[in-house]
């Protein structure tokens, strides 16, 4: 996978993962050691500029039903709710099982919802 980084006094405080698929552009993992610091965010345009750059028509990214944090962080940024995966987390957990029943805020972690942005053509 390819990705940015974020440094502060050597140790990475964020990091974001993508993979070019043809023209489309997945964000795989977006992580930041300190939240409302505008980290994510500057990791997320680095995505968009380079899938600009490659000539990618969108940039999609999957997350769950309970990551609310996620869903509002993305929402903000332009992408757009495609895709419901109902219950898909019931088949994802007999690969990994270690996947949690509950999740974040006490919800039930059972959907994925994608997520995608479409890009300017260049």
């Amino acid at each position: 996978l390819d990705g940015f980084a974020v440094y502060e006094n050597k140790a990475i405080i964020g990091l974001v993962t993508y993979e070019i698929d043809g023209s489309e552009c997945e964000i795989v993992s977006l992580d930041s050691l300190s939240e409302k610091h505008g980290i994510g965010t500057a990791l997320v345009e680095k995505v968009i500029e380079t899938a600009t750059k490659l000539k990618c028509v969108k940039i999609k990214l999957i997350t769950t039903n309970d990551n609310l944090n996620a869903i509002r962080f993305y929402q903000r940024r332009g992408f757009d709710m495609t895709c419901l995966y109902h219950n898909s987390i019931q088949n994802a957990r007999r690969i990994k099982p270690s996947i949690p029943m509950i999740g974040e805020y006490g919800i039930p972690i059972k959907h994925e919802i994608e997520f995608e942005m479409k890009l300017p053509k260049k």
